[in-house]
């Protein structure tokens, strides 16, 4: 099934683009899916982030990556939600906490980077960056700190809203914001994990319904090059899954996505 996505991936695009059917940016949106799938696979989060530092890296409008990330994120969310379904990870009182609220906060950061950020892109992309370098920085001390204290997270809806509004804004952040937050509280981990996941498929598909309905499909590159790559991904992330302590997973992510962020701040000076 995997190998069958991939090669309709790649002959789709043989039919929309056959004189560009290797060119850079396809292939780099290919490596960029199989990383931020492997990675993501492997580490629980940081799908949008990998992917959004990966396509940050290129001439990419803003509306165009966030919309392409969400669009392709779509059937690996979905998955994964019904699979914590199935094995009882569903805090229903957590998840109905977090839906609507994410949800209505994708759409307002969708609508906002669809009408702003092609104007504002010279202005958003740096910000995005920073907001990027500050998660990563987030998940190093994360690293050092030796000792876990449970602290009752407040406002979880507002955390919920905030996170889907980034998430649409910046192409990524749901994952890193809203489970990093809320590890800190006494809620089972399995359970805020699945919560979580469970919800990024109703703010992923928000997101990318509203995207769609202001950009239409124009984005279909990115899409396709997204899929496949993690689709190639999945099989390998699968067998790395729980093989990293959740210190190292902070380090790892927060070692990643800094040098990426770092490497777009450093070509704008």
């Amino acid at each position: 099934m995997p190998l069958l996505v991939v090669v309709l991936c790649l002959a789709a695009h043989w039919k929309l683009g056959p004189q560009s059917f290797v060119n850079t940016l396809f292939l780099w949106c290919v490596l960029g899916g199989f990383m931020a799938q492997l990675i993501d696979g492997a580490l629980g989060m940081g799908y949008g982030l990998v992917s959004a530092t990966f396509l940050m890296s290129q001439p990419i409008p803003l509306a165009a990556i966030s919309a392409s990330i969400h669009s392709s994120e779509i059937f690996t969310t979905a998955a994964g939600g019904l699979a914590h379904w199935q094995f009882g990870n569903i805090n229903r009182s957590l998840f109905r906490k977090l839906v609507i609220p994410g949800v209505l906060g994708a759409i307002a950061g969708a609508l906002m980077l669809s009408l702003a950020g092609d104007n504002y892109a010279g202005y958003l992309r740096p910000i995005l960056a920073v907001y990027i370098l500050f998660l990563s920085v987030k998940y190093l001390l994360m690293f050092f700190r030796k000792v876990f204290i449970n602290r009752e997270v407040k406002h979880i809806r507002a955390l919920a809203a905030v996170g889907g509004f980034l998430d649409s804004f910046g192409g990524g952040g749901w994952g890193p914001l809203v489970t990093v937050t809320l590890m800190r509280s006494s809620h089972d981990p399995k359970q805020i994990i699945g919560s979580v996941s469970l919800t990024e498929f109703f703010v992923t598909f928000s997101s990318a319904f509203t995207f769609f309905l202001l950009l239409g499909i124009q984005h279909w590159q990115l899409v396709l090059g997204l899929m496949a790559g993690g689709v190639m991904a999945a099989p390998f992330s699968a067998l790395l899954a729980g093989t990293l302590s959740k210190r190292w997973s902070y380090f790892w992510i927060g070692l990643i996505g800094g040098l990426w962020s770092l490497r777009i701040l450093s070509s704008m000076i």
